[in-house]
C-alpha cells in the first residue's frame, strides 16, 4: 500500500513539473563556423598472417521431410 501511494505521489510530481513550465523558444540556434587546416593521419605497418582457404569434399546425410496438405489427406482417403 506504501508502494502504491509513493508511486502515485511520484507521478503526480513529475507531472507537476512537467506542467509547472512553459517554454517557448525565442530565437533560432545556429552551428558554429569550423575550420580544420592541416593535420596527417597516423601511419600503421601492419603484419597479418597468411589465411588458406580451401575445400574439402564431405558426405552429409540429410533427413527428408514429408508433408501433407488437408487436400492431399481427402483425396487418399477417398
Amino acid at each position: 500500500m506504501k508502494v502504491a501511494i509513493g508511486i502515485i505521489v511520484a507521478v503526480l510530481v513529475v507531472l507537476g513539473l512537467f506542467f509547472f513550465f512553459d517554454m517557448d523558444q525565442t530565437q533560432d540556434g545556429e552551428l558554429p563556423n569550423v575550420e580544420v587546416t592541416g593535420g596527417e593521419m597516423p601511419e600503421y605497418d601492419v603484419e597479418a598472417g597468411d589465411v588458406d582457404v580451401g575445400t574439402t569434399e564431405r558426405t552429409v546425410t540429410v533427413p527428408t521431410v514429408d508433408i501433407e496438405s488437408p487436400e492431399e489427406e481427402a483425396v487418399e482417403g477417398q
